[in-house]
């Protein structure tokens, strides 16, 4: 666990996962989100993207991940979330979420972390922002 006294601009910490068949209809029974794009083969064939596509919140929940186990770690609370999904991530395919501080706000005990997706071609599939309040000491 770290806290706001702790952690410095630059502090990095990441979390890589294969996406695989069984997560994103796991996603979609958890979600409610059945859209075809995710998981209808014959429709998604005939989309922009030739082929199936995981749910972009599915990849950013591995922002969450980190943020919640590594950096701040347990205890962190998370306020916001910009993102912004540049490219697709399809069945297969290894993703690393990584978050950046950006800025601290120890006043307020506030984080503000550049958070960022990559595939295994090192292609950005998700970018943003997220604002957290570390926990305590």
């Amino acid at each position: 666990m770290k806290t706001i006294d702790t952690i410095q601009l630059g502090d990095s910490a990441s979390f890589t996962k294969t996406v695989t068949e069984t997560d994103i209809i796991l996603y979609a029974g958890i979600s409610g989100d059945f859209n075809p794009a995710h998981i209808d083969s014959e429709h998604a064939k005939d989309s922009m993207f030739g082929q199936r596509i995981a749910h972009g919140m599915l990849s950013a929940s591995f922002i969450s991940n980190v943020l919640g186990t590594q950096l701040p770690g347990p205890g962190t609370i998370y306020l916001g979330q910009e993102l912004r999904f540049v490219k697709p991530v399809y069945v297969g395919d290894t993703v690393t979420a990584t978050v950046t501080v950006s800025q601290r706000i120890p006043e307020k005990n506030r984080l503000i972390l550049d958070t960022t997706v990559t595939n295994q071609r090192g292609e950005t599939v998700i970018t943003g922002t997220a604002t957290v309040m570390p926990p305590k000491a």
